[in-house]
């Protein structure tokens, strides 16, 4: 699992999923900060993504370079303490040239509830499936009856 939070650590833009009138929506997001496993970001409350997230909280990121993959589901919380979105909002400078204050934002976290790492380079591939909640391990979704 040291891996993936690492991968996820130096690979902070990601492709973010979530859902709309049941119609998957995806766009590139930036983690804009990582404490362990809970990450997070801010988006301007007037996207069509700050609505989708009301209505449906539950977000799949995924984050890749070259054969290397981690895929993280989980839930966003909006519940951020004013220092989190102050250092948030100092730490990147891409939101300093679109808002003019901190306070403009909305603010959320997702702690992650299941990762996926694959790295396709080996052989055999590495496939690890993370269930944070019920704190288990597994070879992903590509077990001994596809070999």
């Amino acid at each position: 699992m040291k891996k993936a939070l690492e991968f996820l650590k130096n690979h902070v833009e990601v492709a973010f999923a979530t859902c709309e009138n049941n119609r998957p929506k995806i766009r590139v997001f930036q983690i804009m900060k990582m404490d362990g496993t809970d990450l997070y970001f801010a988006t301007s409350p007037v996207k069509g993504v700050y609505k989708q997230l009301q209505d449906n909280p539950y977000i799949e990121i995924l984050s890749r370079e070259g054969q290397i993959s981690v895929r993280c589901v989980g839930k966003a919380v909006f519940d951020v303490d004013e220092e989190t979105k102050k250092w948030i909002y100092e730490h990147n400078s891409v939101l300093s040239r679109l808002y003019s204050s901190y306070d403009k934002m909305v603010y959320f976290k997702m702690t992650i509830e299941q990762m996926d790492y694959y790295d396709l380079e080996p052989t055999p591939p590495v496939l690890k499936h993370f269930d944070l909640v019920n704190h288990t391990e597994g070879n992903g979704f590509v077990g001994e009856r596809f070999r």
